[in-house]
C-alpha cells in the first residue's frame, strides 16, 4: 500500500468509526448501515471510541507529507487535526454536561429527527427499530449526567430550564405531528400505512415515555443544583471548568494559540469599528448618525417588525430567489442541490435562534434545508431577514456545505465533517458582507440588517469570553449585548443562552470571518489586477471544511 492509499484508508477507518458511534448522524448524512441502532452513551463505549481515535491518530502522524501530493497533505492534515480535537474532546467527557437545549442529548434528538429518512422498506423496518432504543439512549444519557454531578459538574440553571421547556413542548405536542413518526418514507411503497401505525405506537409507548423519564431527571436531580445566573459561565466549576474552556476555544478557532483575552480584545475592537458604517447609514436612512438614536429606531419602531410568521417566510424566499440567481457570477463551482425553506417545529421556537440550517444527505433523498423560526413574529425585525437567509442559505452554509458534500474526489470525512467550526460558521458570515457586494441587499435597512448581524457576532467574542473566562453573569452578557447590537431583547436572551450552552462555538463565527477576509486581502493585494474573485472562492471552498491554517496554506498556492 502506497502513502496515498494508506492515507485514503485511514481516512475511512476514521469516517466509519464516527459514523458507527453516532447512527443517527449517519442517517442524516444519507448513510443507513446504522439505521437499525441508536448512539451508545455509556463511559465504556466512550472510551473504546477514544482508544480507536488514538490509534489512528498515532498512524496518521506516521505518514511522512513530503511522500504525499498537495491535495494528500491537505487531506492528512485535516485528518490529523480532526482526530487530535476528537481524542481531546472526548478526553473531557462533555456527555456530562450535555443536557443544555443546544447541544443537550434531547436537543440533538429532536433537531434531526425530521432530518431521518427511509428510501427502503428495510430501512424503515430498522428505523422502527431504533426508535424502540431511544428509551436506552436518554438513560444512559441521564446516568453520564449523575456522574458529572458527583465530579463537581453543574449545568447552568438557565439551560435546564430551556430544556425542561423544550421537552414539555414535545410531550405536549400532537402524536400526529410527532417528528418520529412524519419521517419521509420508501416511495409508493403498500407497507407505509402500517409502518406509520407502528412508528406512532412506538412513539407513544416507548419514545414518549422515555422523554418524561428523561425530563423528570433533570428536573429533579439536575435543576435543584444547577448553577444560577449569576455564575452561568464554565468558569465557575473552576480549573476543570477553565481546561474545558479552553480546550473548546481551540476546537471552535482550529487556532491553538488564541486565547480568550485576545479574544475578548477583538470583539472590543470589531465593535469599534463597526460604529462609523452604522453611522454613515444611519445618516441615510434615518437622518442621524447618533448610534444610540439608530439602535433605538431598529429596535422599537413598529413598521420595521412583522405581522405574522408568513410575512417573515415570504421575505426569507424572495432572499433566497436573488442569490440563487446571482451566485453564478461569483462562483465558478456551484451546488447541485437545491435549498429548501421550511419553518423551526412550533414545539422548538421558543428555545431556538432565528435560523439554522441542514446540509442535503449524500443519498439525495432531500435539498439542503434553511429553517426559520416564526416565534412571536411581532418581535421579529424586517432588516434582518435577508442577512440571516445569506448567512444560513445562499451564499452561506448551502453553498459551502452542499459543494463540500459534493466533491467526489475527496475522502468522506473531508466532504460531510461538522468539523472546523471557524471556517464553517465563518464562511456564513462572511457570506453575509459578500452579499452585498453581489447587489443582494435592496435598500440600506437590509445593510443595516447587515451590520446588525456583524456587530452581534462581534459581541459573541466579547460576551462568549465574558461569561465562561471573566465570570459575567447572564445579565451582564444581555446588558452588554443590548448597548453594542440592535437586536430585540427577547432574541438577544436566545443568544446569551445559547453562548451558556455551548461555550467557545459562537467565537468560531467572527475568527472565521476575519480569516477569510483577511485572506482575500492580502491576496488581492498580491495579485493586484490579476485578482480572480471566482478563483479565489473556489479554492476556499474547493477542499471541504477546513481548518484555518489549512486555509492559509490552500490560499497561499493562488
Amino acid at each position: 500500500m502506497n502513502s496515498h492509499e494508506e492515507l485514503i484508508h485511514l481516512a475511512d477507518r476514521y469516517w466509519d468509526a464516527r459514523l458507527e458511534s453516532a447512527p443517527t448522524v449517519a442517517t442524516m448524512l444519507g448513510d443507513h448501515r446504522f439505521d437499525d441502532r441508536i448512539e451508545d452513551l455509556s463511559e465504556e463505549a466512550e472510551n473504546r471510541l477514544l482508544a480507536a481515535y488514538r490509534e489512528l491518530l498515532e498512524q496518521v502522524r506516521a505518514l511522512a507529507p513530503e511522500q504525499l501530493d498537495r491535495q494528500d497533505r491537505t487531506t492528512r492534515a485535516l485528518l490529523h487535526a480532526e482526530l487530535t480535537d476528537a481524542v481531546d474532546r472526548l478526553s473531557w467527557r462533555p456527555l456530562e454536561l450535555a443536557s443544555d437545549q443546544m447541544m443537550g442529548v434531547h436537543a440533538e434528538l429532536l433537531t434531526v429527527a425530521p432530518q431521518f429518512s427511509a428510501p427502503h422498506p428495510d430501512n424503515a423496518a430498522a428505523l422502527v427499530t431504533r426508535h424502540r432504543r431511544i428509551g436506552d439512549m436518554l438513560e444512559q444519557a441521564v446516568r453520564r449526567f449523575r456522574a458529572g454531578l458527583a465530579a463537581g459538574r453543574t449545568p447552568a440553571r438557565l439551560a435546564v430550564e430551556r430544556s425542561l421547556n423544550q421537552l414539555d413542548g414535545y410531550l405536549n405536542s400532537d402524536l400526529a405531528g410527532d417528528a418520529f413518526v412524519t419521517l419521509a418514507g420508501p416511495a409508493d411503497w403498500p407497507g407505509e400505512e402500517a409502518w406509520r401505525a407502528e412508528l406512532t405506537q412506538v412513539a407513544a409507548e416507548v419514545i414518549r415515555p422515555a422523554f418524561r423519564r428523561y425530563r423528570a431527571a433533570l428536573a429533579d436531580d439536575l435543576l435543584p443544583v444547577a448553577r444560577p445566573d449569576d455564575r452561568a459561565g464554565l468558569c465557575w466549576l473552576g480549573d476543570d471548568g477553565a481546561d474545558i474552556y479552553r480546550r473548546l476555544l481551540r476546537e471552535h478557532t482550529t487556532l491553538p494559540d488564541l486565547g480568550a483575552e485576545e479574544i475578548h480584545r477583538t470583539g472590543l475592537a470589531e465593535l469599534e469599528s463597526l460604529s462609523a458604517e452604522y453611522r454613515e447609514i444611519g445618516a441615510r436612512r434615518f437622518g442621524t448618525s447618533d448610534l444610540a438614536e439608530i439602535f433605538t429606531r431598529l429596535r422599537a419602531d413598529p413598521e420595521l417588525r412583522y405581522r405574522d410568521g408568513e410575512e417573515i417566510m415570504a421575505d426569507a424566499r424572495a432572499a433566497l430567489a436573488a442569490a440563487t440567481a446571482e451566485m453564478k457570477n461569483w462562483f465558478g463551482r456551484l451546488p447541485r442541490e437545491s435549498c429548501d425553506i421550511v419553518p423551526v417545529p412550533e414545539f422548538m421556537e421558543a428555545d431556538q435562534t432565528a435560523a439554522y440550517y441542514f446540509p442535503p444527505p449524500a443519498d439525495g433523498s432531500r435539498p439542503g434545508t434553511y429553517y426559520v423560526n416564526r416565534y412571536r413574529p411581532t418581535e421579529q425585525s424586517r432588516f434582518e431577514t435577508a442577512s440571516v437567509a445569506y448567512h444560513e442559505a445562499i451564499p452561506g452554509h448551502h453553498l459551502q456545505l452542499a459543494i463540500a458534500a459534493e466533491l467526489d474526489h475527496l475522502p468522506r470525512f473531508q466532504r460531510l465533517s461538522f468539523a472546523n467550526t471557524a471556517f464553517v460558521e465563518g464562511w456564513a458570515l462572511y457570506a453575509e458582507r459578500l452579499a452585498d457586494e453581489m447587489g443582494l441587499y435592496t435598500d440600506d435597512l437590509g445593510r443595516l440588517g447587515m451590520l446588525a448581524g456583524d456587530s452581534w457576532r462581534s459581541c459573541r467574542l466579547v460576551v462568549d469570553t465574558g461569561l465562561h473566562a471573566m465570570g459575567w453573569s447572564r445579565q451582564q452578557a444581555v446588558d452588554f449585548m443590548l448597548a453594542h447590537a440592535p437586536v430585540g431583547e427577547n432574541n438577544i436572551r436566545v443568544e446569551v443562552d445559547r453562548y451558556v450552552a455551548m461555550p467557545g462555538q459562537a467565537v468560531s463565527y467572527k475568527v472565521g470571518q476575519i480569516e477569510i477576509r483577511s485572506q482575500r486581502a492580502a491576496l488581492a493585494a498580491k495579485l493586484g489586477n490579476a485578482f480572480d474573485i471566482k478563483a479565489f472562492h473556489d479554492v476556499v471552498l474547493g477542499s471541504g471544511s477546513v481548518s484555518l491554517p489549512v486555509l492559509r496554506e490552500l490560499v497561499a498556492t493562488l
